[in-house]
């Protein structure tokens, strides 16, 4: 359930918005004469979105890559015991 909280919260309570985000993990929402105006989170909570931006952008590229049909493609077991003879010293044919 988002924690909503007005302005003044803000300004008069600050530790209790700050105890509200760390205890909660997530984002307080500050309204403004009854609409919303800011977002305040911890800074775990901030690292921990855009750790997920950058996965999903990270994904997105990946995918992108993976359509494209000039990208060479290899069979995963081939790919496994590729990596298992590397594991193991043995000089990989490719």
């Amino acid at each position: 359930m988002p924690v909503i909280k007005p302005i003044s919260d803000l300004r008069n309570n600050f530790n209790y918005i700050s105890e509200i985000c760390h205890t909660e993990g997530e984002p307080v929402f500050i309204t403004k004469n009854g609409h919303e105006d800011l977002v305040v989170m911890s800074h775990a909570f901030y690292e921990k979105q855009q750790a997920i931006i950058e996965l999903y952008q990270k994904l997105a590229a990946a995918e992108k890559e993976s359509s494209d049909p000039s990208t060479p493609k290899i069979e995963h077991a081939d790919l496994m015991n590729k990596l298992r003879s590397r594991l193991h010293g043995e000089k990989a044919s490719d």
